[in-house]
């Protein structure tokens, strides 16, 4: 079925009436009347129901004209942003992280990029549980990685972003927001939220907090949750850096650790793409900017 066949189709459903939906699609009723036939045939159910007075919708009809309403919607609206798209830019970069942060630092590259290369656009892709899979399966360019979920897999090329040390999240008034860096003995009797999928560095990190001194933990599902808890101040808790979104309603104190976790880039070992690379020095060079 093609994107005329549906036009004929929605046509015909709300005219009823062959010669009228012909005029109105500028074509001749046969014609009309070998597509609708065409069409029905190939997918097996009658759509109409002909009589002298034209053609009404069969209770099958009619709960496919809408479903196909809402797809012939969705498909004009993707043509006019592919035709957009075609005359302004050239060529598109996607970039997936499975963190909101990079919203920090992407509109700053994506600007600068701009600059350079004024027909080339950057599509920001966000996908907290399979934004690797979607890099491996081709949907993404570039990918905001951690290098210990990444350095076994073949066939990518890894590029260093930066190290990102180890932050305590808490409430804005929290004390221990007021210090330029915090310490094991400063945790002592709080409550640290642990878990949630953390890197390894940050689960060693936490496990040492726990053995030192005396805190009160609970486990939290995942990041969001902790964030949660710490706003209806439950809570604080240990955090790489690269989830800071700079959000004012939470403060990022330095944690006193050795600990970093290092995080990288990702292309793909056979795109030789002069853009991509170029993108990738850029955000590195973006990144270290901001850090001094």
């Amino acid at each position: 079925m093609t994107i005329k066949d549906i036009d004929y189709i929605l046509e015909l459903a709300q005219t009823q009436n062959f010669n009228r939906a012909a005029e109105n699609l500028y074509t001749a009723q046969p014609t009309l009347s070998y597509h609708i036939k065409a069409t029905e045939e190939e997918l097996g159910f009658q759509i109409f129901s002909r009589s002298s007075k034209g053609a009404t919708l069969t209770p099958a009809g009619a709960q496919f004209c809408v479903t196909l309403r809402n797809v012939r919607a969705e498909l004009k609206k993707a043509i006019e942003q592919a035709q957009n798209f075609s005359t302004r830019y050239s060529e598109n970069i996607t970039i997936g992280s499975a963190w909101r942060s990079a919203i920090y630092y992407l509109p700053q590259i994506m600007r600068k990029l701009a600059q350079v290369h004024p027909s080339v656009s950057i599509t920001p892709v966000y996908s907290a549980d399979n934004s690797i899979e979607q890099f491996l399966k081709g949907e993404t360019d570039i990918a905001f990685a951690l290098e210990e979920n990444v350095r076994k897999i073949p066939d990518i090329q890894i590029h260093s972003f930066y190290k990102s040390p180890i932050y305590l999240i808490s409430q804005p008034d929290d004390p221990l927001a007021k210090k330029d860096r915090v310490t094991v003995r400063d945790l002592e009797g709080r409550t640290l939220m642990v878990g949630g999928g953390s890197p390894a560095a940050l689960r060693k990190v936490q496990q040492r907090v726990i053995n030192t001194v005396e805190i009160n933990y609970f486990n939290s599902a995942d990041h969001d949750t902790t964030l949660t808890n710490v706003a209806a101040n439950l809570g604080i808790c240990l955090a790489p850096g690269f989830l800071n979104d700079h959000n004012p309603d939470y403060a990022w104190t330095l944690f006193d650790c050795e600990e970093t976790i290092s995080c990288v880039l990702c292309t793909h070992k056979d795109d030789s793409r002069g853009i991509v690379q170029e993108i990738v020095k850029l955000m590195q060079a973006q990144w270290a900017n901001m850090l001094k």
